[in-house]
């Protein structure tokens, strides 16, 4: 009985396939799969002797990196900070957690409990001294900077 080979445009035929379903999926992940999958189809087109096992490792270990790439370098550089758009009094009173405090030039970081336009740590400025952990309030907004108080802002009439 001969063994199963796989030749390099099964592999490209794989990934399209894959990565035309991720059309349809809601996972974000077939993509990664559908792009392992080309590159082992473009190593066994430069070498037509893999044999299966070695092909499947290589798939594996390329859809794996592509993941891994994706979820460390490039989803992060994805946040969107912009305000374009949206109304500032989504974000006004909202309260978040002091992680760094600001110092001199640098402006400190405040994350919240549940993500705001997208992004759950903002930097922010504050004229009232504030300690690591302190709960501030977003009173306005410049740039893409907060402007936070150590007090709740009373409630609009």
């Amino acid at each position: 009985m001969e063994a199963l080979q796989l030749l390099y445009w099964h592999w490209v035929l794989i990934g399209l396939v894959l990565i035309i379903a991720e059309i349809f999926l809601p996972s974000f992940t077939a993509l990664w799969f559908g792009l392992g999958a080309l590159l082992v189809g473009g190593i066994v087109w430069l070498a037509p002797g893999l044999n299966l096992q070695l092909q499947m490792l290589i798939w594996a270990i390329g859809s794996s990196l592509f993941t891994f790439l994706w979820f460390r370098y490039l989803r992060p550089r994805m946040a969107d900070h912009t305000k374009a758009g949206i109304s500032r009094e989504a974000i006004l009173g909202q309260s978040g957690q002091v992680l760094r405090v600001p110092e001199g030039e640098q402006r400190g970081l405040v994350r919240f409990s549940t993500p705001l336009l997208g992004d759950d740590e903002w930097a922010f400025i504050c004229n009232d001294p504030v300690a690591s952990g302190d709960r501030v309030y977003v009173t306005d907004v410049s740039g893409n900077t907060l402007i936070v108080e150590t007090r709740q802002p009373a409630a609009p009439l």
